[in-house]
């Protein structure tokens, strides 16, 4: 019996009712209850409050701080909110009572997985925090906690794909950024938008495809192409639905699907003001996180928002004073010659910094021409997406805080819906889904009024510094406007040569602190992406970009801080239970 602990004898702990003892690091609380004796963990698992302390009847546990009850026999919680309580053998020799320090219950990868899929059911902050902890801290991969959240969001949401899977597939890309801490934040707030957005939404049932037959062959593709198009033109999601599904039991590839559904989007401009464009890129983003088993789940998850969608030119910005509509429509009729004659053109110098300039001045008439004559200079659809990105993000970087509060959303949407077509465009290249990068370049031109009058751009001071602490941008995002300050502060960072890899941390954090909204997500994810695609180039214009894509999401974040902050504070409780501190004293 030497692995035993003697907790005493029966009669001792028959008179003190419970008893402490050590079972390696951790205390465990040893009862005596109508004749019997029991033993369980002393943490409370809800929040680490001493169980000794509780009240035992009838055979339930009752701690006192939250009162979070347990059957103290299998240690089973009747609070959905707290987790079950570890259980521990009792040997009883003549009058001697030893517990075995190893529980009955051990808590595992796949208990972990299990509780976690039961905080996204019922809605518990504090139960996913957990969860995310305890698997990131036992080595569980990262996507497969994000596909737990996407498999939910995707079947328990009968309003299918929204902010909460894009918030998660955000997050998912841009974990290589974070440290750990960050890592688990940045899943934790994903994984609590699936649950908000799915509470009481129902379960999603799929339609199921068309019925497959011996005929079907690749030709099919295009007539089921066609339907699929025309199903989203007249808002039919559950048409679209049975067509997509048939294209995916037919097996076509993820580039011939994406392509379907990418130009039935693109056949309006700037769906939704760019959301639905970014939700379908997401949809395929996570795909290549998680892999392609839910694919059918996933893509469909799509469609229940297209019955409701506005299309933008139908919208008055669009047509008048400057009809962008019918020049744009001119424009996209030459999209299929210059495919056609790409492979035979020469690459030509195209000055790229005077084509942004371009986009952001106030005449879209020449910006379409001018995108137009460099897809026919050889300039690839992805990088004309790139470079509308980056004049999307200069708008972020010099909005001027005179405007109303709210017109940051609206920047906001430029930016993003040209990131998603970048995105798109790398992944695959149609003339129909180029036509949203025109779409993006005149919701830019559409923005110009919102730099009238333009930020000014920061200049570096006390270059021969050494670099400052990353935490000092942290502390200044704590008190309310300071827009300009932040973004001088990482110029002045940039310029004595601090590392942007701790910067982008801190950026991180500085927006995985706050209770922050879905915009705040997009930003920063599109905001690092771009970044590192613009990285891989040794150009000036290369460097304007990495600086303005920083500023942007600087000066987007502290617009936006500080909040309440109550969700990180849930995520640093998990992480404190873990280390087993104890939060009932002061820290």
């Amino acid at each position: 019996m030497s692995e035993l602990i003697y907790a005493g004898s029966l009669k001792t702990l028959e008179d003190e009712g419970a008893k402490v003892i050590k079972g390696g690091s951790h205390a465990i609380a040893v009862f005596v209850h109508e004749k019997q004796v029991y033993a369980v963990d002393n943490r409370c698992p809800h929040m680490g409050f001493p169980l000794h302390t509780g009240s035992l009847c009838n055979g339930i546990l009752t701690c006192h701080w939250h009162h979070a009850r347990f059957d103290i026999k299998s240690g089973g919680t009747l609070d959905p909110w707290a987790d079950d309580i570890p259980t521990y053998p009792v040997h009883i020799k003549e009058d001697e009572v030893w517990v075995h320090p190893v529980p009955y219950n051990k808590v595992t990868i796949e208990k972990l997985r299990q509780r976690l899929r039961e905080g996204l059911e019922q809605n518990i902050s504090l139960v996913i925090a957990k969860s995310v902890v305890g698997l990131m801290e036992g080595g569980f991969p990262a996507t497969e906690i994000a596909k737990v959240g996407v498999d939910f969001g995707t079947t328990h949401h009968q309003n299918g794909w929204g902010s909460g899977l894009t918030i998660l597939t955000a997050m998912t890309n841009v974990l290589p950024k974070l440290d750990k801490t960050g890592q688990i934040l940045a899943l934790f707030h994903g994984l609590v938008h699936v649950a908000r957005e799915s509470s009481g939404m129902g379960t999603r049932f799929l339609l199921g495809s068309l019925p497959v037959t011996d005929e079907m062959n690749a030709q099919s593709f295009d007539q089921l192409s066609e339907w699929y198009r025309h199903c989203v033109e007249v808002r039919d999601p559950q048409g679209a639905e049975r067509v997509l599904l048939t294209t995916i039991e037919l097996g076509f590839t993820n580039e011939q699907i994406a392509d379907m559904m990418m130009t039935a989007i693109t056949d309006h401009f700037y769906v939704n003001t760019g959301h639905t464009l970014d939700f379908h890129n997401k949809a395929f983003e996570i795909h290549d996180q998680i892999g392609f088993e839910d694919r059918p789940y996933v893509l469909s998850s799509l469609l229940p928002g297209i019955g409701n969608v506005s299309r933008s030119e139908e919208s008055h910005s669009w047509q008048s004073p400057v009809n962008l509509v019918k020049p744009l429509m001119d424009a996209f009729k030459e999209l299929p010659d210059i495919f056609a004659n790409v492979s035979s053109i020469e690459d030509t110098d195209v000055d790229e910094a005077a084509l942004i300039e371009q986009i952001l001045s106030d005449d879209a008439l020449k910006t379409v021409n001018m995108m137009l004559d460099a897809l026919k200079s050889g300039v690839s659809p992805a990088r004309l997406a790139q470079l509308v990105a980056l004049a999307a993000a200069e708008r972020i970087s010099r909005f001027h805080m005179q405007n109303d509060f709210r017109d940051w959303i609206t920047v906001l949407h430029t930016f993003t819906h040209a990131h998603a077509v970048h995105e798109s465009l790398r992944r695959s290249t149609t003339p129909e889904l180029t036509r949203a990068v025109f779409h993006g370049a005149m919701s830019v031109y559409l923005d110009r009024f919102l730099n009238t009058p333009a930020a000014r751009r920061p200049e570096p001071k006390d270059v021969e510094a050494e670099p400052q602490n990353p935490s000092e941008l942290l502390e200044m995002m704590n008190q309310q406007q300071q827009v300009a300050e932040s973004a001088g502060w990482v110029v002045n960072y940039l310029a004595s040569g601090g590392d942007k890899s701790e910067l982008f941390n801190t950026l991180g954090h500085a927006l995985l602190r706050e209770d922050a909204e879905f915009h705040s997500f997009q930003m920063f994810e599109a905001a690092i992406v771009e970044h590192e695609h613009w990285e891989i180039e040794d150009s000036e214009l290369a460097s304007h970009a990495q600086e303005t894509l920083i500023i942007a999401v600087t000066r987007f974040l502290a617009g936006h801080a500080p909040t309440a902050r109550e969700m990180p504070h849930t995520a640093r409780i998990a992480m404190r239970l873990h280390r087993g501190e104890k939060l009932f004293e002061d820290e």
